[in-house]
């Protein structure tokens, strides 16, 4: 961590914005991530996020708002005790830079919109269950703003960083059987966003 962005070069990166700011929900998370990584963690997540935000932007034409980080250390367990089985799931793999993959969470309702408006409608058409369709769509844009937060990361930790193509699937949370990519009880980090568009979603996204 030695080779991290000072606070005044992370906050110039973030126009200004205070690493107070940041809301870091440190609730059980004494014994697994201190108060620094969380902070670190929250401004990465900060700036990755802010230029998706931007890529969603142009991908929808609507007004893209993703804010507010909370940083949280929680298990599969944990996670479908809380949620529906209403997600949708998009895993993608570091391939140079860093190890592991990053699998980000939307629920079904906003991955509807986010298609609809990438076909040119209104955000309107959200009947019916989710298809190949709406998977091929949300795919599509979580390649653009991952890869966008790469680059950002890249600038970041002044390495390469590539990523492998998404890949997207229904998630059943209340299934109680965790992905693949995990097991019931596996400690991991989830950075949650708040994500508006429009007038259309305000709801939440997650970054595992």
């Amino acid at each position: 961590m030695g080779d991290m962005l000072s606070q005044a070069e992370i906050d110039a990166l973030l126009n200004g914005t205070s690493i107070d700011e940041i809301s870091t929900d440190q609730e059980g998370n004494d014994d697994e991530l201190s108060a620094q990584e969380i902070d670190a963690l929250g401004e990465i997540g900060n700036i990755s996020m802010g230029t998706s935000a931007t890529t969603l932007f142009t991908l929808l034409g609507q007004k893209v708002r993703i804010t507010t980080p909370n940083v949280t250390v929680t298990s599969w367990e944990e996670m479908c005790k809380q949620y529906s089985s209403s997600y949708v799931g998009v895993r993608v793999e570091y391939t140079q830079g860093l190890e592991g993959s990053n699998f980000l969470i939307i629920k079904e309702s906003d991955t509807k919109v986010i298609t609809d408006l990438m076909m040119g409608g209104d955000g309107s058409n959200t009947d019916g269950e989710i298809t190949d369709l709406h998977l091929s769509a949300i795919s599509e844009a979580m390649n653009q703003m991952i890869g966008s937060s790469a680059t950002s990361m890249s600038s970041l930790f002044d390495k390469r960083i590539d990523i492998s193509p998404p890949k997207s699937f229904i998630m059943e949370f209340d299934s109680g059987n965790p992905h693949e990519e995990f097991t019931a009880q596996e400690r991991m980090v989830k950075i949650s966003f708040r994500m508006e568009i429009g007038d259309l979603v305000d709801s939440e996204i997650m970054q595992l």
